[in-house]
């Protein structure tokens, strides 16, 4: 049997005696939908268990000090797509803090939450990158329903597919379209969502690694580390960190 093979087994082992010394109950947003939240929850038989206050033996071990690059590898989900956004942009000529801005544009999908995703990915980076780098990425979840053909944008066909026909944004997106449009930061905004619609290729590999050196120009990592320097997005990293943590 080969070493990874063994290494994954024992893991999956670990994994599995640790669960039997604890409760996991899942936040009620993770179950809004298929259960009505008004309702009690099921909890699980707590005899002689722990309700898991730290981390998940089932997920990859954080570092204690994790970085940006640690959430990519240990915490998102496939980021082939954000990859292939960056490379694009840097393809297209785009400056450094819109390349980062590709990079990190749908953290939140990848590892939090997937509805008005741009607006959480932005208040996760907020206190680490310069402004523009938080509007582009926020307004980018608002531009993205809204054309701009002299930009190179045009509204996304997959979306007619995903949404049918009929779809309009809710009127809280058209106010911030407005917003943004008449925004300095609009162009960046815009880039974000040009070299987004067009990074699909499920062919190409990229390594994160292409981008260490622009994440270290733009990105102020904490020495604490993420989800440790008290900063206003702390306890969200912390979340992604220890997502089934009971309190």
């Amino acid at each position: 049997m080969p070493d990874s093979l063994q290494q994954a087994e024992a893991l999956d082992h670990a994994a599995a005696a640790a669960m039997d010394k604890y409760v996991i109950v899942k936040s009620a947003i993770y179950t809004s939908g298929e259960r009505d939240p008004r309702e009690p929850p099921e909890h699980p038989p707590t005899q002689g268990k722990l309700h898991l206050m730290h981390h998940d033996p089932r997920l990859p071990q954080m570092p204690a000090k994790p970085t940006l690059i640690d959430f990519f590898k240990l915490r998102f989900g496939p980021s082939i797509h954000m990859l292939q956004s960056a490379r694009l942009a840097q393809k297209n000529g785009c400056e450094e803090k819109i390349v980062l801005a590709c990079l990190v544009h749908d953290i939140a999908n990848a590892g939090f939450i997937r509805a008005d995703h741009g607006y959480w990915a932005a208040q996760l980076i907020e206190p680490y990158v310069d402004e523009e780098v938080t509007f582009a990425v926020r307004y980018h979840q608002v531009l993205r329903f809204y054309a701009d053909e002299a930009a190179g944008y045009k509204y996304p066909e997959t979306y007619v597919r995903l949404f049918g026909a009929d779809y309009r944004p809710e009127p809280y997106l058209d106010t911030a379209y407005e917003y943004a449009r008449n925004h300095k930061y609009y162009g960046s905004a815009r880039l974000v969502t040009v070299n987004d619609l067009y990074a699909f290729d499920k062919s190409l590999h990229i390594e994160l690694e292409e981008f260490t050196d622009i994440i270290g120009r733009h990105f102020r990592q904490p020495k604490e580390g993420l989800g440790f320097d008290q900063s206003p997005s702390s306890h969200m990293w912390r979340t992604i960190n220890w997502p089934t943590r009971y309190l």
